[in-house]
């Protein structure tokens, strides 16, 4: 390996596919176990490396040199090999101010805090305290010198107005946990969260159901590689080929999940893209009956409307982990908030807004299958589907062009 990444687990990097965009050379993942560092760095097969979770103190000990701001953050994430000698860099701290940055948000005179104990939480610490802030606490789960506790922050420092995440809470496969509780806290004004897959992690989406601005990490990701780039190859890379790498790369990875009625149309546009983009195609529906083995008239059958939705729950939510889809969901799934969380996690909502004249009963859908109950279903169901959408898609002449409107109006939704 010349140039490359390590870490523990590197199954959900996208370390990989942003070097290759940024420069001309082959850049490879390596998962090391922390007793395999030694023999790496003694024999310093490499030309310059990204070093990610839970390295970046531990490599420290195998270097010539550090930078100042690694120094000063006692975390390295990007490594260079001179003739021998090792140097190390951070360009986390440049990564994390972009984000920052991008979003126009101050943290001057602001009470920032930062969650996590590991080296990217020293990282957001001299971000914090370079920009400006009054006051910066950092929170851990356990009391230990310089950290507050979760309890603590809740009692003593519920009025901090900005809060950066960089604990692995909520990441990839993990996807519903979440580290902090914003519900007990007055005054956040904004949220920044290290993980960028899923692209929004649940504390992502809980900041935003509270009007909250918030960003998760992808663009940190970049930034950062860019310039640890310029330490690898001594190129400059500027702020506009950033900026449409990361636009590439969210639009890649951005699932599209349709919602709508039985018989909209959800499969034939869902097809259509995924022939356009190249994105794999999933039907929830189909995904049901694989895991049960049963058509989903015998699953209504014999176990019920409730055993159904349980099923449903635990597909959607397996199936919205992953990155690069098209989703066709089923006509009842928005009816549960958890599984809309789960598909915008990684995606948005297009809800095919078929007109009632398009629609018709079938036996395999037990809730419509004559023509009141879709009536019924459609009454009910109409003004959910408009409020869960994050774009309504008008009922047009063909499921193509349905598809394009998506694929016109997609670029607009990277947020």
């Amino acid at each position: 390996m010349e140039y490359g990444c390590i870490g523990e687990k590197l199954g959900h990097s996208f370390s990989k596919e942003i070097h290759n965009a940024l420069a001309d050379y082959d850049y490879r993942l390596q998962e090391l176990k922390r007793e395999e560092l030694p023999e790496f760095f003694n024999k310093k097969e490499f030309k310059a490396i990204n070093v990610t979770i839970p390295y970046k103190q531990d490599v420290i000990p195998y270097l010539h040199w550090i930078s100042d701001e690694a120094r000063s953050i006692n975390a390295v994430n990007t490594i260079v090999n001179k003739n021998g000698k090792l140097y190390g860099y951070n360009t986390d701290f440049y990564g994390l101010k972009a984000l920052i940055d991008r979003e126009n948000v101050s943290l001057n005179n602001k009470k920032v805090a930062i969650l996590g104990s590991g080296g990217t939480s020293n990282t957001a610490y001299a971000v914090a305290q370079n920009m400006g802030a009054s006051l910066v606490v950092k929170v851990s789960r356990n009391k230990k010198d310089g950290y507050i506790t979760y309890e603590e922050l809740y009692s003593d420092f519920n009025d901090c107005e900005i809060i950066i995440n960089t604990t692995p809470c909520g990441m990839y496969p993990n996807t519903d946990t979440v580290a902090v509780e914003l519900s007990k806290l007055t005054s956040v004004e904004a949220v920044f969260d290290a993980v960028y897959n899923p692209l929004k992690s649940r504390l992502i989406l809980d900041a935003k159901a509270k009007n909250i601005t918030a960003v998760g990490g992808l663009y940190m990701l970049v930034s950062q590689a860019a310039f640890a780039v310029e330490k690898f190859i001594d190129a400059e890379v500027d702020n506009e080929r950033v900026e449409e790498i990361f636009q590439n790369l969210y639009k890649q990875k951005m699932n599209i999940a349709l919602i709508g009625m039985p018989a909209s149309g959800k499969t034939s546009v869902g097809k259509a893209l995924s022939e356009s983009l190249g994105k794999i195609f999933v039907d929830c529906d189909e995904e049901i009956v694989k895991n049960q083995n049963k058509c989903i008239p015998e699953i209504f059958a014999e176990s019920g409307e409730a055993y159904f939705r349980e099923v449903e729950k635990n597909v959607i939510r397996n199936i919205s982990k992953q990155n690069s889809q098209i989703i066709s969901t089923g006509g009842g799934a928005i009816l549960r908030e958890e599984n809309v969380n789960c598909l915008k996690r990684n995606g948005k909502l297009f809800f095919i807004n078929a007109d009632f004249s398009r629609l018709s009963p079938t036996d395999s859908r037990p809730l419509s299958d004559t023509a009141d109950k879709l009536k019924k279903l459609y009454d009910e169901r109409i003004d959910i589907y408009k409020s869960t959408a994050d774009v309504v898609v008008p009922d047009m002449a063909t499921p193509e062009d349905e598809a394009k409107f998506i694929l016109n109006i997609r670029t607009d939704l990277i947020k």
